[in-house]
């Protein structure tokens, strides 16, 4: 059987990071027989700037027919003007609405070799391992009603709505516990139930969902403790599930424990197991086109993608030990880069992880 990917490059770095990816799965077509087709698409800007829709119906399209989606990255300064029905990060936020992308896993792993480049200390972070369960087509970011208004004296004001339905708090603690299971069996939920009431309700569900997962050892923590703890005493995470807007805040202070937010993939999966593989960095335009970006996060994304929606697990295997081996070596691309290193661009580090697929495969 061949599994389908729709690959969307989008703007900024996107292009270059998933070239390499696109590389890797090249490599893995013809050393090892995977077998998958891709075809590309538009998505964020550059839709726009083609279509006048950061989501283009053939977008929506080849990804509903997609087995698996692999995007880049999306936004940049050149969109900010647009109103924001049409900017780019709505091409994002529909895509997940679209496929119905609920539940997003984001890693948190210290690479041994990257301990020197994270800004805590290595004991602090040494052996770092977070899964970061992020609740992804509800709250804040989709609540309805929202916009800007006038009031009656004048002045404008601004206005969100933050809404989860108990199906959708449980359907996504369920994946949390579920992943638990073949970690540490520790679950810790990070609400605002203290002051928020769609956050109180959040907590309830949670308790009510941890009765059918004896096994797994439940705590709760307000987010702003959270972040702290993540700075703090990192290593006493093992699961972390939250909402929409506190799993985007979260997983990128947790980025930045492992050295580089350019290390770390992420998978949004619906509930047939059909999933969405991108890096969680943003589209960088102050470095696009200079060779200068991290493509490891968007190769981490593949091995994710074999793993979890293809259910290639050795090839996943294969590839993120291909990854370490390329760090044993001392290549670092600038983000990662310390002093007695190998400083390589982007193409080079792609190039390096495929030159030791390729050996594995003899």
């Amino acid at each position: 059987m061949t599994n389908k990917i729709a690959v969307l490059p989008g703007d900024g770095i996107g292009p270059e990071i998933v070239s390499e990816a696109v590389k890797v799965l090249d490599c893995l077509q013809s050393e090892f027989g995977l077998a998958v087709e891709m075809e590309s698409g538009l998505i964020g800007g550059g839709a726009y700037d083609e279509t006048g829709s950061p989501f283009p119906d053939a977008t929506r399209d080849l990804a509903r027919a997609a087995d698996a989606v692999l995007l880049g990255a999306v936004g940049g300064v050149k969109w900010e003007s647009l109103d924001i029905s049409i900017r780019p990060e709505k091409g994002l936020l529909a895509i997940r609405s679209d496929l119905g992308l609920f539940a997003n896993l984001r890693p948190a792993l210290l690479y041994p070799q990257l301990a020197s480049a994270s800004t805590l200390k290595p004991e602090v972070v040494a052996g770092l391992d977070i899964m970061i369960v992020r609740e992804l087509t509800g709250g804040i970011y989709f609540g309805q009603p929202r916009g800007v208004r006038t009031l009656d004296n004048g002045e404008r004001q601004g206005y969100n709505t933050l809404i989860y339905k108990e199906s959708e708090i449980s359907r996504i603690g369920r994946v949390a516990f579920d992943i638990a299971r073949k970690r540490g069996k520790k679950v810790c939920s990070v609400d605002k139930a203290n002051v928020l009431e769609c956050t109180e309700l959040w907590r309830e569900v949670m308790i009510d969902v941890a009765e059918s997962y004896t096994d797994i050892e439940l705590s709760h923590m307000y987010v702003d403790n959270a972040a702290m703890q993540l700075v703090r005493a990192p290593k006493q995470f093992d699961v972390v599930v939250t909402s929409n807007l506190f799993g985007d805040i979260l997983s990128d202070c947790a980025a930045m424990l492992t050295g580089s937010i350019g290390m770390l993939p992420s998978a949004s999966l619906n509930e047939d197991g059909k999933g969405m593989y991108e890096p969680i960095h943003g589209s960088a335009p102050d470095i696009a086109g200079r060779g200068l970006a991290n493509p490891l996060a968007t190769l981490l994304s593949v091995a994710m993608l074999l793993r979890y929606t293809l259910n290639e697990v050795p090839l996943a295997d294969q590839l993120e030990q291909a990854v370490n081996q390329v760090l044993d070596k001392g290549l670092r691309t600038p983000d990662i880069y310390t002093d007695g290193m190998n400083k390589v661009g982007t193409a080079q580090m792609g190039d390096a992880v495929v030159d030791v697929l390729r050996e594995a495969a003899k």
